[in-house]
């Protein structure tokens, strides 16, 4: 039986390796403690580290085997509700986190994780009360603040988005990802105080790689406001080496995985797959081709729901029919058709938490091109847009923009042209078996022409037609994506051949494509 006074420092000694990254080590450590002392806080060091590790539902068993024991403990509720966020579980976490709400209604953690559950969900006044009951609290946490001011961006709502901009960088200064969204929403000179802040910033030896790379971000934006672009490139360029460096992404990687997608779907055929009753529409292409606009216009449609970019797909294609190895061709699958109907029903499941209308659900996740031949097997009457821009144009726009997420391919020139390359092959190998499911729409075709181009998108989609759909700007839906600010607006021209701008720097784009 261990003293209190061996098993504090024990927990410290796990703890500190918690910190340190040492998530095996943790996880090893704190299962041979709990055999010994069933203590509150090693169970909640070892689902933080499944957390770390991404292994949500280890977490989540763990939490469980917690909670009989210790069945009010708010630490280990919020855990949970974590987890099963992570697991896209959303009813499950909700359950858990308004369990520890009532247990500690002014639990601050369990505040913050329901506004980002809710912000996750699009369920954006939601998000707003559980962030702002937090503040009310304690007006100081600053990802809290930071969280509202994206939530106000995406909204449109830029000067509230400022208001709390301003507040996180009070808070922390050195918190450069605030500086950066705040040169989003600025239109800068060049004796604007917020750009001379940021080149002193730049120079700041304390700053750590991730911070020093917002401000490239940030700097790019404010020195291509007064058209320097020369400065504008060399800060893009900085801020995606420093990016690149510290994903270490290795293009081969995603070729890779190209080529296995196209291995597996070597044969088709048709199978009797239960007609989806909600028609579910698919805006996809290449990051930044005009996905963001083409799902506006769409929503701005009575009978459609604007689902924005949702990570349900990926997660389903990963698990179902990526990860066999052993799997050669599509058809090869162990019970097919069972895994397409039960991917069907999990979809329509997890859409529901957002929109649990008839309407139709637009899903804008661009990458999910890579998927058409699924996507079609698993929805029936779904409607397919491909959203085609120039090539330069599109890999110039991914690469000055910064992307938190999973689109390393963006940061570096070279990378962009062959991950362009795979998107062209691909299309073209879905198009040999899908040519009539799959609708090109050509953001430059739209800008030039967009009363025809719409009324034809809406046709395709088997839609009556809405003039609304014409007034897409008047649509004041929350939009996540970094076209949070075009996409508002009435369809413009100036998009068209912005790279012309950065001709002379993108020899390394325009030589590795393969046309």
């Amino acid at each position: 039986m261990l003293s209190n006074i061996e098993l504090k420092k024990k927990v410290e000694k796990i703890a500190n390796k918690l910190q340190a990254g040492l998530f095996d080590e943790v996880i090893l450590d704190s299962k041979i403690l709990l055999k010994k002392a069933q203590h509150p806080v090693v169970f909640n060091l070892l689902s933080l580290a499944f957390q770390k590790k991404g292994e949500f539902n280890n977490s989540v068993e763990i939490m469980h085997d917690a909670l009989l024991l210790y069945p009010r403990n708010v630490l280990h509720l919020n855990n949970l509700g974590i987890s099963y966020h992570n697991l896209e579980q959303f009813i499950e976490a909700e359950k858990h986190f308004q369990r520890g709400l009532k247990l500690k209604p002014n639990y601050i953690n369990i505040l913050n994780n329901l506004g980002n559950l809710k912000k996750d969900l699009n369920l954006i006044d939601e998000a707003i009360k559980y962030y702002k009951k937090s503040l009310s609290i304690n007006s100081n946490i600053l990802v809290t603040n930071f969280n509202l001011a994206i939530i106000y961006q995406s909204l449109g709502k830029f000067e509230k988005s400022k208001e709390y901009l301003e507040k996180t960088l009070e808070i922390n200064p050195n918190f450069s990802e605030a500086d950066r969204v705040l040169s989003l929403i600025t239109k800068y000179d060049e004796n604007n105080e917020h750009f001379k802040i940021m080149l002193k910033k730049v120079s700041d030896s304390k700053l750590n790689d991730y911070e020093i790379l917002q401000l490239h971000f940030g700097l790019g934006k404010c020195y291509e406001d007064i058209n320097d672009y020369e400065n504008a490139f060399n800060h893009y360029n900085k801020g995606n080496s420093i990016k690149k460096k510290i994903t270490n992404y290795n293009i081969q990687h995603d070729i890779i995985k190209f080529e296995k997608v196209k291995n597996i779907f070597k044969i088709y055929k048709n199978f009797k797959i239960k007609k989806n009753e909600r028609k579910i529409i698919f805006v996809l292409g290449m990051p930044r081709s005009g996905t963001s606009l083409t799902e506006q216009i769409l929503s701005s449609h009575s009978d459609v729901f604007g689902g924005g970019e949702i990570p349900f797909i990926p997660s389903i294609i990963n698990k179902n029919f990526l990860q066999d190895k052993s799997v050669k061709i599509f058809n090869e699958i162990n019970d097919l058709e069972k895994k397409l109907n039960n991917s069907q029903d999990y979809y329509l499941h997890q859409i529901s938490s957002i929109d649990n209308s008839e309407k139709s659900f637009t899903d804008k996740t661009p990458l999910n091109f890579r998927y058409i031949g699924f996507l079609i097997n698993i929805f029936p009457n779904l409607k397919i847009i491909n959203c085609k821009r120039n090539p330069v144009d599109v890999c110039w726009s991914n690469f000055k923009n910064y992307f938190g997420g999973t689109l390393n391919f963006s940061n570096n020139l070279e990378d962009l042209a062959k991950y362009y390359n795979q998107y062209e092959d691909i299309m073209k190998f879905w198009k040999k078996y899908f040519s009539n499911n799959i609708y090109d729409l050509n953001y430059e075709n739209l800008v030039n022409n967009p009363e025809e181009e719409i009324k034809n998108l809406i046709k395709f989609c088997e839609l009556n037609w809405d003039p609304n759909c014409l007034k897409h700007y008047e649509n004041k839906r929350v939009i996540k994506t970094v076209s949070f600010n075009q996409a508002r607006k009435p369809i413009y021209k100036s998009a068209i051949k912005s790279s012309n701008k950065y001709e002379k720097y993108l020899g390394k784009l325009v030589s590795n494509f393969n046309f």
